[in-house]
């Protein structure tokens, strides 16, 4: 597959953003963790992030935009440093996010890998992508809900194979012409890491013994 200059551009652009909101996270995280911040609870991670989703969107083509990603990834690494904290208060927990860390940077080099030396044309992977989160999301919330522990733990394993398949759409999608702005696929990349993480981050506690 022979990328146009113009997906080369985007691609490089979706790179820097990426990093740069990653770093911004990972500090917005590390001083949540580190400060004990209490964890803005299920709902409101839910209006915020889709509430900043929404803006992310309408403002997609502006300057704005930009300055929203970090609003929106600043948020999720606020809600992230209270999950990190709880499990490092774990006599094994530096060694469990130690993992999951390694584990999210090798499936997303793995997946980006694929997707920028394979000729093929992963767009077919698409509606299965979406069927799978909405149905793993809604999974989600029913175990939360209901506290079933096994359907969690399903959920999370079904997160981080959807997650892997959706970084590899999502890249394909760029180089192929599909996706043509950056901020955009900024933020599914970025959802995409923050939802791999998390889920691998609960896998390895529980086979870890957290649960």
């Amino acid at each position: 597959m022979q990328a146009s200059a113009e997906s080369r551009k985007v691609l490089r652009n979706t790179y820097m953003l990426l990093a740069m909101t990653l770093a911004f996270s990972g500090v917005v995280a590390g001083v949540s963790a580190a400060l004990g911040l209490p964890h803005p609870g299920l709902i409101l991670t839910l209006v915020g992030y889709f509430g900043l989703l929404f803006a992310v969107t309408k403002f997609r083509d502006s300057a704005l935009g930009v300055g929203l990603v970090f609003a929106l990834t600043g948020f999720m690494g606020y809600t992230l440093g209270p999950i990190i904290g709880r499990y490092l208060a774990l006599p094994n927990g530096g060694d469990i996010v130690t993992m999951a860390m390694a584990g999210t940077a090798v499936i997303f080099f793995s997946m980006s890998a694929i997707a920028l030396t394979s000729k093929r044309d992963f767009s077919f992977l698409g509606n299965f992508l979406m069927v799978g989160i909405i149905v793993a999301f809604l999974a989600g919330l029913a175990a939360v809900f209901f506290q079933i522990p096994v359907l969690s733990l399903v959920v999370s394993a079904a997160f981080v194979l959807l997650m892997s398949g959706l970084i590899l759409y999502e890249t394909n999608a760029i180089l192929q012409g599909g996706e043509t702005n950056y901020v955009m696929a900024t933020v599914s990349l970025y959802v995409s890491i923050y939802n791999l993480f998390t889920s691998l981050l609960h896998l390895l506690g529980v086979f870890g013994g957290d649960d």
